[in-house]
């Protein structure tokens, strides 16, 4: 695979005594699912430098200094703490020396499937071919908090899930690597499945696999998320919002959460929406499954989708988890920021924003974390911003 590359490394405060390296926030550049590193210009650009902005507020968090490019020949391992821009293999993370959730903003996991969609559904039967790895309990578990839906891993196998999803109505073919609304194609009769089918790479669906589920309209996604940072753990609730990127594409434009202190327990105790009180019931269940793999993480978000089928039929399921830096990270930092601000403070309600085109300014009390011409996407303006807090009673 291609070589890590870590990118940032802090030190520790010790008042009244020569500095020690002891584990610091570093945003740590891993290979991403094809196994090609990221260019070196990554952290030039707004996703590696909202990293790097998301890695010094952490170091601020922990009372750590932020000490910029990491280099792991000229530093040893065990001295960082690191902030992921992808969620880490075992054996990348064991070589690193990243063992506990002490040691990441993010997460590691034990198989390459796991980093994708491919995890979020079940075979088709349990002889279908499947990765090394793949646990058949978990897709068990699973099962009525994700859409119908299929992961199929030879060309066989997926055109017959494809057809008895069809027998449903439309259904949605996913790449499981691709992000972003990227590699993904709607299909509505067996002729457009089998046409999709015969154009992919045989190699690509082998190793990788092709996520088949129902296709809902309307579509509201909700982002679900635990992260823990030292003996701080919150838990929140939000929705994702859309915007239009340079090209007028439409794209992911940032997350609205309301973040609680404690785990799932003190979010599902929230006044809740019956939509919310729905995402954040199969989130839990996704997440507590998620124990078969024995995923090690410090972050852990899940979107789930709420729409309609082609039947009209309202539903809603997990699309996808994420263990690593995200959209809605620079929402969970800040709100983070507030909470060990404020022992008091029990809820945040807080924003990450992400907006394309020249001349937009953040609001005044917005924390800035990227605002300039990024190489690929052009003008972009990213920040987080807290909205509003609410106390405990006295």
């Amino acid at each position: 695979m291609g070589r890590l590359r870590i990118g940032g490394e802090c030190r520790r405060h010790h008042e009244g005594r020569e500095q020690q390296r002891q584990r610091e926030p570093c945003p740590a550049r891993q290979s991403n699912h094809d196994n090609v590193s990221r260019p070196p210009s990554f952290l030039d650009r707004h996703e590696g430098q909202t990293i790097c902005s998301v890695a010094r507020s952490i170091a601020r968090l922990k009372d750590f200094d932020y000490a910029g490019p990491h280099d792991r020949v000229r530093l040893d391992a065990g001295s960082l703490f690191f902030v992921p821009d992808d969620t880490l293999l075992r054996r990348d993370a064991d070589a690193l020396g990243i063992r506990e959730v002490e040691d990441l903003y993010g997460g590691i996991v034990p198989f390459p499937f796991v980093q994708t969609k491919a995890v979020s559904h079940g075979l088709i039967d349990p002889a279908a071919a499947r990765p090394e790895g793949w646990s058949l309990a978990f897709a068990e578990r699973i099962e009525d908090v994700v859409l119908p839906g299929f992961t199929a891993f030879t060309r066989d196998e997926a055109r017959r899930g494809a057809r008895a999803l069809l027998e449903q109505g439309t259904i949605r073919a996913k790449q499981p690597r691709a992000a972003g609304g990227n590699g993904q194609h709607t299909l509505a009769s067996v002729r457009e499945a089998d046409a999709l089918l015969a154009q992919l790479d045989e190699d690509e669906l082998t190793t990788h696999g092709l996520v088949l589920e129902l296709h809902l309209d309307g579509v509201t996604t909700l982002s679900l998320g635990r992260v823990t940072l030292d003996d701080t753990t919150i838990a929140y609730h939000g929705r994702q919002r859309m915007t239009r990127d340079n090209s007028g594409h439409c794209v992911y434009g940032g997350s609205d959460l309301t973040c609680v202190r404690g785990g799932w327990s003190a979010l599902e105790a929230r006044p809740l929406a019956p939509a919310a009180k729905t995402a954040v019931r199969q989130a839990r269940v996704y997440d507590d499954a998620m124990s078969e793999y024995g995923v090690v993480a410090s972050r852990r978000n899940y979107d789930v989708g709420q729409g309609a089928d082609s039947s009209g039929r309202s539903r809603s399921g997990v699309f996808e988890a994420s263990w690593r830096v995200g959209g809605a990270t620079p929402a969970e930092v800040a709100a983070l920021e507030v909470f060990a601000r404020d022992s008091s403070i029990d809820v945040v309600h807080v924003s990450s924003v992400e907006t394309y085109g020249a001349d937009i300014a953040p609001p005044d009390d917005a924390v800035v974390h990227f605002h300039g011409v990024d190489s690929d996407a052009g003008p972009v303006l990213r920040y987080s911003l807290v909205r509003g807090t609410s106390r405990r009673d006295p």
